[in-house]
């Protein structure tokens, strides 16, 4: 099952700066699923899994407001857009443009900051119609995942689940975006894509752990190497899908 590309070609893959002392971490959570558990991972299966988890429909207005209170940081919203063919639900996925200041050529879904007045799902909509040509009038609301915050802590992310009916025509905005690409979800879960890392960094702590380590997500797909918190969302979409991780 191949990663498709839609839009601009591949570049080199991403390159990470890995603290010293970075280490290997555990393997994924769905790693122990047999293999047809993994696969037919169809745009249902992601709605009936979102609504077990309490998270269907269209996220809260007042989400971003209440995940960043007493923090400084400023909300954003990203569009997990999916759509299914042969059977297997794919998501939408970027390559940011090498010029930009923050996240040069780091795989993104499209997003950006919530506008006041708006809610994550008009953000993440009219960011993707900017940054990918996506039109709103084709995506349904099938659901939200927990806001993260990223590495740094400086942007809160609520991120947006839809749906689409067919492949969408999509044509990268040069300014921000250098690649539009899609990768089927049982792709990401198959073996030796995903890989964790322990990170120690200073003035950050992992919560619950002893050493102050805490997790770095990895999917190498489709020529690109996603990481972060882009890595950090499909992990969660996954282990919701699959019923695995934490609290599953």
């Amino acid at each position: 099952m191949d990663s498709a590309p839609t839009d601009g070609a591949p570049g080199p893959r991403t390159q990470v700066r890995r603290p010293p002392g970075a280490r290997p971490g555990v393997p994924a959570p769905w790693e122990t699923l047999p293999e047809p558990a993994r696969r037919g991972l169809t745009v249902q299966t992601v709605e009936v899994a979102l609504a077990r988890a309490g998270c269907a429909g269209a996220p809260p207005v007042s989400l971003a407001a209440d995940a960043s209170a007493g923090f400084e940081a400023a909300p954003s919203a990203v569009l997990v857009a999916l759509f299914e063919e042969a059977g297997e639900a794919r998501t939408v996925l970027t390559r940011r443009s090498a010029g930009l200041r923050a996240h040069a050529d780091e795989v993104s879904f499209p997003g950006g900051r919530i506008d006041p007045g708006e809610s994550p799902f008009e953000a993440a909509c009219r960011e993707a119609a900017e940054e990918v040509s996506l039109d709103p009038g084709l995506v349904r609301p099938a659901g939200w995942l927990a806001p993260l915050f990223t590495l740094s802590s400086t942007s809160l992310i609520v991120p947006v689940v839809v749906v689409l009916d067919h492949r969408p025509e999509l044509h990268a905005n040069e300014a921000e975006v250098s690649r539009v690409f899609d990768v089927a979800l049982a792709d990401l879960v198959a073996d030796n894509t995903f890989a964790e890392e322990r990170w120690t960094v200073p003035g950050r702590r992992g919560e619950g752990s002893e050493d102050g380590s805490f997790p770095v997500f990895f999917f190498d797909v489709a020529t690109e190497t996603v990481w972060g918190a882009t890595a950090r969302i499909l992990f969660d979409l996954l282990s919701v899908v699959l019923g695995v991780g934490p609290g599953r």
